[in-house]
């Protein structure tokens, strides 16, 4: 059977990986600064209620970024879920489907940030729905939404190692990241720790947030390996 380029095949249907790899990149770059200025700090202060009507900007800036997390986060799943199908059709489909999940709870917790910006302009007797407002977005946000994330992740990582799209040193790093962020996350949920605000947390998610800085340069700078999907793609899918 006669050989096939790599660049030809991945290019003419559609598999390119250099190119997913840079719209994967593209996606997590512009997540990370979203997120980053998602952040709303008069929520992180002990006596933020008073002050919530005077921090309308930080509300909705918070609210558009987090808004502009949701794409990011399900761009990732789009942009790789078609090399990666070949590694296994089941744990893809879950990739894009954690992914999904993950951008659809960006948007319940952007959402909230008006709604406590509407709280706060009701008087003192509103704080005890503020609270539970801004508790329950710190709950989705290092809860949920890095559950649905982590999760994703160790399916990507997995399918990664498992056909050697991406070199090993990297998908191990990000199986054992994603596994931490889960474990710190069970944690929040179940108010054994509070969020951000102990050395055990930032601990156990600081692996897969330096993980995803290193990833993100890597998929823009190297990206999934041309070879191996070419390769892949000469054979049936695998089932999962």
């Amino acid at each position: 059977m006669a050989s096939i380029e790599p660049s030809t095949f991945d290019t003419t249907r559609g598999l390119d990986p250099r190119r997913a790899s840079i719209a994967a990149g593209v996606c997590l770059a512009v997540g990370l600064g979203a997120g980053l200025v998602s952040v709303v700090p008069v929520l992180e202060q002990p006596g933020y209620f008073p002050q919530l009507a005077a921090s309308e900007g930080q509300l909705i800036r918070g609210a558009l970024a987090q808004v502009a997390m949701a794409p990011a986060v399900i761009g990732v799943a789009l942009a790789l879920h078609p090399v990666v199908r070949r590694a296994g059709a089941t744990l893809a489909l879950g990739f894009v489907g954690l992914r999904l999940a993950a951008g659809v709870l960006h948007l319940v917790a952007a959402a909230l940030l008006p709604l406590l910006l509407e709280v706060g302009a009701a008087g003192e007797d509103a704080a005890v729905t503020a609270e539970v407002l801004r508790r329950g977005r710190d709950l989705l946000n290092h809860g949920a939404v890095v559950i649905a994330v982590a999760g994703s992740d160790l399916l990507l990582f997995t399918l990664l190692r498992r056909r050697r799209l991406a070199p090993s040193w990297l998908t191990t790093w990000g199986i054992a990241g994603a596994a931490l962020a889960i474990g710190a996350s069970v944690l929040v949920l179940g108010r054994v720790v509070e969020v951000v605000s102990t050395p055990l947390y930032l601990a156990l998610t600081a692996p897969a947030a330096l993980h995803l800085v290193v990833l993100t340069v890597w998929l823009l700078t190297r990206g999934l390996s041309a070879g191996r999907v070419a390769t892949e793609a000469n054979a049936p899918a695998a089932r999962g």
